[in-house]
């Protein structure tokens, strides 16, 4: 259970930082609420998380899950950069949150 809770304030994660993009600096309120809720929610996860699970492979799983997630987002809807180097760079952050999950 502690593995999907933190999987689920991943995915939070990743939709307050895309969020942000969509809050014209937190002028537009729609945006910015459903971005406030997100943040709130993917850290009340991780809190969740943390107390079954070491805290450092937690919260380097809980990152790697936002980047992971807010980079290929940011490929697919905002235009950003899909360079092969890029992209080899998210298949290491992959590995690395695979040998945290395995030694854990």
């Amino acid at each position: 259970m502690p593995w999907t809770l933190l999987f689920l304030a991943g995915l939070f994660e990743i939709a307050w930082a895309v969020g942000l993009k969509y809050t014209d600096g937190f002028t537009k309120l729609m945006p910015t609420t459903l971005t406030v809720g997100a943040m709130v929610a993917s850290i009340v996860l991780l809190g969740l998380a943390v107390k079954h699970l070491p805290v450092g492979t937690a919260y380097a799983v809980w990152t790697g899950i936002g980047t992971i997630g807010t980079v290929i987002l940011g490929i697919l809807l905002l235009g950003d950069s899909a360079a092969p180097l890029r992209i080899v760079c998210l298949a290491l952050i992959v590995l690395g949150i695979v040998g945290l999950k395995l030694t854990a």
